[in-house]
């Protein structure tokens, strides 16, 4: 898919006859957005559950709560490489040399992970060169990322609306019952049958949305998303099996449990009025690199998975990486927009979502995989009118 001339064939393919698509025009990479979650970190805090949920130590990490690890920064790099040589192919920069002053822009949060994860980023992608990325000062909260009271906010009848009917009929007590074998799986790495033990001790519970706060799970759903991504992570760091859920977790389980994660991003950050207010901030910036003159060829947000939920949500877009949950967002990975032109200058856009497979992350990098995406109600390719107006919306 990565070569100096792209085809609307091939972004149609499996749409309408080889003869019809053997007419259409060829079109040429020109600009690129990366909505970029940042790269393996160890759990935000330690210990990294309370002892009710598993009363096991949890491994040492060699770097503090939060940080992007050494493996993780391997990883970025290598994908930063990966995306150099694939905007190469297209003709979209020079394979030799620095990027020109203003073609790269690196927008990154504020949190130690998103800073590094930029700066690694930038170091396979442009290695030698200078290419910083703009944030606030490490730990300074950034609207940007952080609106909601910062200039944003949220309708909560709209918010909560949207949520329960993610939820579905007989809400989280349903939810509990469905994902009962993954609890109870998860519950079996957690405690090893220790009593008074174990996320499916406390049912799931909903905590409504405000003027200026997301709805949030409380107990065993809110539990065994957080405890499955640490077990992932651990997983996707390299660690040895031994520490990978205290021993007892697979990488079928990792990738089963993966699922629990996924599943709190659908509920609570995916549904649009909430995708909508959490990129409040993010959304213009992205209709402006798609749309103004002097906007650089790339640009790169160094996120969270909050926002790569956020922007699957608003798009309605969905993917499946190999060894995650269908739309976990996984460490390293993005949803990446690209504004293709035909011959006569017409503009559109094609959405991927790129990533490293969990087993090739956990080897320390490799090829990304690449998905594209079909965006609703304009398939997978779109004018980009009408795509800027979707982002919008």
């Amino acid at each position: 898919m990565r070569r100096s001339s792209l085809t609307l064939a091939l972004a149609l393919a499996g749409f309408g006859s080889s003869a019809a698509l053997a007419k259409t025009p060829t079109l040429k990479l020109d600009r690129v957005v990366l909505m970029m979650r940042h790269g393996v970190r160890p759990p935000t805090k330690a210990p990294a559950m309370p002892a009710s949920v598993t009363p096991e130590r949890w491994p040492d990490w060699a770097v503090p709560p939060g940080w992007l690890t050494a493996h993780g920064t391997v990883a970025v790099t290598a994908l930063g490489t990966a995306d150099r040589a694939g905007f190469v192919a297209a003709g979209l920069l020079p394979a030799n040399g620095c990027p020109a002053a203003g073609s790269v822009a690196i927008i990154a949060d504020s949190d130690q992970r998103t800073i590094a994860t930029a700066d690694a980023w930038a170091s396979g992608f442009a290695p030698g060169c200078t290419l910083p990325s703009t944030h606030k000062p490490q730990d300074v909260d950034d609207p940007v990322f952080s609106p909601l009271g910062r200039g944003a906010t949220l309708d909560p009848v709209a918010v909560n609306a949207a949520v329960k009917a993610a939820i579905g009929p007989g809400g989280v007590a349903a939810l509990d019952a469905r994902y009962a074998p993954l609890l109870r799986k998860l519950d079996t790495i957690l405690c090893a049958r220790k009593p008074a033990c174990g996320v499916t001790r406390t049912p799931t519970g909903l905590t409504d949305a405000t003027v200026t706060s997301r709805p949030k799970l409380r107990g065993a759903l809110d539990f065994a998303s957080t405890a499955a991504q640490v077990l992932l992570l651990e997983y996707a760091d390299g660690k040895p099996m031994a520490d990978v859920g205290f021993g007892r977790a697979s990488a079928a389980d990792v990738t089963a449990l993966s699922e629990l994660h996924a599943l709190e991003f659908r509920l609570l950050a995916r549904p649009m009025p909430v995708a909508r207010a959490n990129l409040a901030l993010i959304t213009p910036t992205i209709a402006a690199a798609l749309t103004e003159r002097e906007a650089a060829r790339v640009t790169v947000f160094s996120a969270h998975d909050t926002q790569i939920a956020n922007l699957g949500g608003l798009l309605g877009v969905h993917w499946h990486v190999p060894g995650y949950a269908a739309d976990d967002p996984a460490p390293g990975g993005a949803i990446v927009i690209e504004r293709l032109r035909d011959a006569a200058g017409r503009a559109f856009v094609r959405v991927k979502y790129r990533a490293q497979p969990l087993t090739a992350l956990r080897a320390g990098g490799g090829a990304p995989f690449e998905q594209v995406l079909s965006v609703p109600g304009c398939g997978t390719l779109c004018p980009a009118a009408r795509f800027v107006a979707i982002l919008r919306q």
